[in-house]
């Protein structure tokens, strides 16, 4: 499925969101460093995970999987001590598996080389270069900065300093790996820290394999060198970053059950539910899940800091609310699979929105009805997602171009799309 056209029609009925991505990729981690079996449970299965899997195994973990009666996947983890299985560690598009795996590929001093796809060649690495240098550990392109990116240990502990506005994924990626050195290490953030909650899933995940990390003020990590991870078993919770499409939808509207997220949780894009509240949204939690009805949206200020997964979703809120949205401190989203500051700003104006981009986010002026036409997904997935979300609320039909992205993420998206009334 390359390209689909959908004919307006408002989203009802309920919708069982994916497992947390995030927290996927946390458990699989774990699990494959802990000495000894792990069952990882109700895991969605997409590229992105399907990827940290198959690095996982080069690094030595025995990774099987059964499937189970809702569809998703159990698997169950032989865990070890990095070692080199194979010397390739294929990404795929996914940063989080490349920049979680870099520091972990450099405990055992063999040399890997990991490879990548789509626009994963493009984003930043440069804190770790610059770790590698000062520790004079090999971090080699193949050329222009391009894949194959070689890498070798073996990593030292000791103190390491990052910058907080690139992005998380380089400090969880330390912290996966520092707890094996037998040195002690400390973490310190500098500048503007970003996106801290998901350091904070990494914690979670850390503390539940038994890793100890003690945080000192707001932007210093200490970890104990010499440590074990331990076996754990258990599910992974529902992922508010796919919520965040059906809560959107149901907002714009009649109503949608959004089914399978916990409000307690620690990711942070949980904050799609307070964001679309002071929207006007209608969002009630349930005992099945989380309740969306549509309301009328006014406009609002978005700081997109801690949560920049929701700002495609929540542009096309905005486009389709009353008055005026300013979406703030998102400029990392120009580094994404896409700049998707510009992609959303370009492909919601062809429907006639009216944004305006900024140079750290858009600036939006609601309108009552969006308009039919081909847009691009600019082979993002979030794209996708967030323009089929739009179209429920145009006036003639929508062809998405390069509609198979959402496989990187989602790729029940577009059944559950039809099952929620979508017309594709």
């Amino acid at each position: 499925m390359s390209d689909i056209t959908i004919t307006p029609a408002a989203l009802t009925g309920s919708v069982t969101v994916p497992s947390s991505k995030s927290m996927g990729h946390r458990a699989l981690i774990c699990a494959a460093l802990a000495a000894g079996e792990s069952r990882v449970e109700q895991v969605s299965v997409s590229r992105d995970i399907t990827a940290t899997k198959r690095c996982l195994e080069a690094l030595g973990a025995v990774i099987t999987e059964q499937p189970d009666a809702a569809g998703r996947v159990a698997f169950t983890v032989k865990g070890c001590r990095p070692h080199q299985h194979s010397p390739l560690m294929e990404c795929g598009e996914s940063g989080s598996t490349l920049r979680f795996l870099i520091p972990l590929a450099a405990i055992d001093g063999n040399c890997y080389n990991f490879n990548g796809e789509g626009e994963l060649g493009s984003r930043p690495l440069d804190p770790y270069e610059k770790i590698f240098a000062g520790q004079g550990l090999l971090f080699h392109y193949g050329s222009q900065r391009h894949f194959p990116l070689s890498v070798q240990g073996p990593l030292h502990g000791g103190s390491f300093t990052l910058p907080g506005n690139v992005s998380s994924q380089f400090i969880s990626g330390l912290l996966f790996a520092l707890p094996l050195l037998p040195e002690d290490s400390a973490v310190t953030i500098t500048g503007p820290y970003e996106s801290q909650s998901y350091v904070n899933l990494t914690l979670s995940a850390l503390k539940a394999f038994g890793i100890r990390v003690s945080h000192e003020g707001p932007a210093v990590y200490r970890i104990p060198g010499g440590q074990t991870y331990k076996p754990c078993s258990g599910p992974v919770e529902g992922d508010f970053s796919q919520a965040a499409f059906w809560l959107v939808a149901g907002a714009l509207g009649k109503k949608l059950l959004v089914r399978g997220t916990r409000m307690d949780s620690l990711q942070g894009d949980r904050a799609i539910v307070p964001i679309l509240q002071r929207m006007g949204g209608q969002l009630t939690r349930t005992e099945d899940g989380i309740l969306s009805e549509g309301a009328v949206l006014t406009g609002t200020v978005i700081d997109a800091s801690d949560c920049p997964d929701l700002v495609p979703v929540l542009s096309v809120a905005a486009a389709l609310a009353a008055g005026h949205t300013e979406i703030i401190h998102a400029e990392r989203l120009r580094l994404k699979e896409c700049d998707r500051l510009k992609a959303m700003a370009t492909e919601l104006n062809k429907l006639g929105a009216r944004i305006t981009e900024r140079p750290d986010g858009l600036s939006i002026d609601g309108v009552k009805t969006l308009q039919g036409g081909t847009v691009d997904s600019w082979n993002d997935h979030r794209i996708a997602m967030s323009l089929a979300v739009a179209s429920s609320r145009c006036s003639g039909p929508v062809t998405i171009t390069g509609a198979q992205s959402v496989t990187k993420s989602y790729p029940a998206f577009w059944q559950d799309f039809a099952a929620a009334g979508g017309k594709i």
